[in-house]
């Protein structure tokens, strides 16, 4: 990874996203840059003196594309646009996902086709240094006209309105000026309409459910093969010989890091003859579950690294006088994947859940609810309430809102994507999945622990290991909730996956992916 990034100029990954985002990788404007930015605002200034008629620029917005806008009135109109615009509600969207916002829109304004002022991305740039983060209330887009409502929200701090996050704190926009000693922006021509037009909510949700998803989707494996050794599971069915005949490459993967998280077992040679012809599916058809969901978060993965680098303005300037009002704003070749990933999202802790399940029934050696003494302690049993709860709840979420488009700005924006709604949605879905892994994790945990002397693989025996540091094992009841916390918390930070492949890098063992699956 380069130490920094260019804007406008360079290809923006998913990865280099999160890193801007944390300061962990430094973003610049070049001078090649630089000056794509004040040519494209070169052919804006000659399109308002020359009065020639341009959406945007010096027309009304949406159904007032009609409206003529005087010259000495068009900086007005910018103004004017984000206040009309900011009518967003609920909760604030997280800090992070409004900083992605800005890094997104940065690299978008940089490529020189929509007219802002290199001013205006500069000061952009400013809130993104000095983490002065706009606050965006997450609901109010219809993902059409791009973002309208938390794009406006997200950029009232350049004209000196609005609330801002700085330091933990909430103050308002014009506060946070004072004490830098800034003053507001008078936005150009086409400068508002360029702020808010663009899937930037959408893009944020997406970039870091692709980041979440395949955190989930790597602690799946390894959790899964944890449980099959709890369970006495074979591991026949990861055979590559059998996903050769139907290789699809989210399955192939699976079965290859189910075959290296299980090579070496003690539990599984000691029953290699027990009799058992098939495991229940939740066990054999991991790689094909899995798989299906690794496909899914891959599909997402390619689609957002598109809009990443895309240019979803409107209208577009191509020179002062070619520019098109288009569609590049609407948010359907998002919403759609956004869906299809919270499908496939919900279905990892779906089967997460059977697992946990399997794990209590007093089968196969192990003893019920996973305690010597139950009746008096009720064990492992209602923590997989819990998952049940969860997965169902994922259920209802996944209604798709790519399925449904109401009409907005009396008729004209007569298709709308919804797209921001699949982008909270799928992260909603992440956030219970993380609990239902959590669960999955503690219940294979205790499991395991009733083969004894017997001992899994390094890899599964080092997780096992990790998560001790956490929680012990429990000899009768507590307050599960707690341990399911400290659990989730190493999910959902990303350190029980990252500590595991850190060991198998240590150790030569090839477990992380480094082709088309790699985040």
């Amino acid at each position: 990874m380069s130490k920094s990034f260019n804007y406008g100029v360079d290809r923006l990954t998913v990865q280099q996203t999160i890193d801007l985002a944390s300061h962990q990788l430094n973003g610049k404007l070049t001078e090649a840059a630089i000056n794509k930015i004040k040519t494209s605002q070169h052919y804006v200034q000659r399109i308002v003196e020359s009065n020639k008629t341009v959406y945007g620029i010096n027309t009304g917005f949406g159904i007032l594309a009609n409206t003529k806008i005087s010259e000495e009135d068009t900086a007005t109109l910018q103004h004017k646009i984000l206040q009309s615009h900011s009518v967003g509600v609920g909760d604030s969207a997280p800090a992070e996902i409004a900083t992605i916002m800005l890094i997104t829109k940065v690299h978008a304004l940089s490529q020189g086709y929509s007219g802002v002022r290199l001013e205006t991305i500069e000061r952009i740039l400013w809130h993104i240094e000095n983490d002065v983060i706009p606050v965006v209330p997450e609901k109010g887009s219809v993902g059409a006209s791009g973002d309208l409502a938390p794009l406006a929200h997200l950029f009232l701090p350049l004209i000196g309105l609005g609330e801002v996050i700085h330091e933990g704190t909430r103050y308002k926009a014009q506060e946070i000026l004072n004490k830098f000693s800034l003053l507001p922006l008078q936005l150009g021509p086409k400068e508002g309409l360029a702020l808010i037009n663009g899937t930037q909510f959408i893009l944020a949700y997406a970039a870091k459910a692709v980041q979440r998803m395949h955190n989930c989707l790597e602690a799946a494996d390894i959790i899964g093969a944890m449980s099959l050794e709890a369970l006495t599971g074979t591991k026949a069915p990861f055979d590559a010989r059998l996903h050769e005949l139907r290789p699809f490459a989210g399955n192939k993967l699976v079965a290859q890091r189910l075959r290296i998280l299980l090579k070496d077992s003690a539990i599984m040679q000691s029953h290699v003859d027990c009799g058992r012809v098939q495991d229940p599916y939740s066990l054999r058809c991991m790689p094909q579950v899995h798989g299906a969901s690794r496909n899914a978060w891959l599909h997402l993965k390619e689609l957002t690294e598109i809009e990443l680098n895309a240019v979803t303005d409107n209208p577009i300037i191509f020179s002062d006088d070619d520019t098109i009002s288009g569609g590049n704003f609407h948010g359907q070749s998002l919403a759609l994947p956004l869906d299809y990933a919270c499908f496939a999202a919900a279905e990892i802790g779906n089967i997460s859940d059977r697992r946990c399940y399997l794990l209590l029934e007093g089968k196969w050696g192990l003893p019920m609810l996973l305690m010597r003494n139950v009746g008096l302690n009720s064990g492992f049993m209602i923590p997989q309430y819990t998952t049940a709860a969860l997965v169902t709840e994922n259920k209802t979420i996944c209604f798709p809102a790519s399925a449904d488009s109401i009409p907005t700005s009396l008729g004209q924006e007569d298709h709308v994507s919804m797209g921001s709604i699949s982008g909270r949605k799928l992260n909603m879905v992440l956030d219970n999945l993380e609990y239902i892994l959590a669960i999955e994790l503690l219940t294979a945990c205790q499991a395991i622990e009733f083969r004894r002397p017997l001992r899994s693989s390094e890899i599964l025996e080092f997780a096992h290991e990790y998560v001790r540091k956490f929680v012990s094992f429990a000899e009768e009841d507590r307050i599960f909730a707690d341990d399911i916390q400290q659990i989730k918390k190493i999910i959902s930070d990303f350190t029980f996956v990252k500590k595991i492949n850190e060991f198998t890098y240590s150790k030569n063992i090839h477990l992380i992916d480094d082709g088309v699956f790699s985040l």
